[in-house]
């Protein structure tokens, strides 16, 4: 069933929070001391001041972190970058098919490729690299649709417009990478698809599970993790790792779009 419902467009319903004073013991607003364990006022036993019994100020119990919301970080490039604003075209094979030591992609192109021009400026993408990029933290949240269908849809994805090197008179900032490292329990059907442009590399287990490199227009790949559970090493019940690698390189559009009914995706545990 979750596989099917990536067949189709899926609506989105957003979250809605749901505040209110605590029940008792501890009627805050009266005035009243509390009766739990702790020194607030919430009826729990950790000592913030919401419901759960972790000790963040959330109302999840995963320590900070809420249901869909993944972390990654960006990269701005000018676009005198010899990768950035150059030749087009999709292709694969840019990348290894197995992720680094260092958690990132390995090039895979020699002295150059289609769309490439070597292991010094790609390693760039995803490393800090002083005069070369600037670096920041970006959220995306994923929301729950329908049939446990998780989605980000951003069909103008231009995130740090104003920010870092700025637009250097383009319409938007253009020229960025985006990665972000998540892991969740593989229990069988699960199915991650991204929609977009430009490059995408997407790792389970740190195998390569989709890979949509190159300056194109929107492209979708999807790993089918019952599919490609020998090629990726997985099997039900286990804790995995999903390594996420974007870059867009060119003018002038920016789609972004993740399909996944994978439902727990959280940051590693170090």
């Amino acid at each position: 069933m979750w596989k099917n419902a990536l067949t189709a467009i899926v609506p989105l319903f957003f979250f809605a929070a749901a505040c209110g004073n605590d029940s008792a013991p501890g009627v805050w607003d009266s005035g009243t001391a509390d009766t739990d364990t702790d020194a607030d006022t919430d009826g729990d036993t950790d000592s913030d001041t919401d419901s759960d019994t972790d000790a963040d100020t959330d109302t999840d119990s995963d320590g900070g972190v809420n249901p869909g919301e993944l972390i990654g970080t960006i990269r701005d490039f000018h676009d005198t970058h010899p990768d950035f604003e150059a030749e087009l075209g999709a292709e694969t094979g840019i990348v290894e098919d197995v992720l680094g030591s260092d958690g990132k992609p390995v090039y895979a192109g020699g002295t150059g490729t289609a769309t490439t021009h070597g292991q010094a400026a790609f390693d760039q993408w995803f490393n800090d690299t002083v005069d070369v990029n600037m670096s920041t933290s970006w959220t995306i949240q994923l929301v729950e649709g329908t049939d446990g269908v998780w989605v980000f849809d951003d069909q103008d994805f231009f995130p740090i417009d104003g920010m870092l090197f700025g637009e250097e008179g383009n319409p938007h900032n253009y020229h960025f990478t985006y990665e972000l490292h998540t892991q969740f329990t593989y229990n069988g059907g699960e199915v991650f698809r991204f929609t977009g442009d430009d490059d995408l590399w997407v790792f389970i287990n740190n195998r390569l599970a989709i890979d949509l490199g190159g300056v194109h227009g929107q492209l979708t790949q999807e790993a089918d993790l019952d599919a490609q559970a020998a090629d990726l090493g997985i099997t039900t019940g286990n804790v995995y790792t999903l390594d996420f690698f974007f870059a867009e390189r060119h003018l002038v559009e920016s789609h972004f779009r993740i399909d996944t009914t994978i439902s727990d995706l959280a940051p590693p545990i170090d």
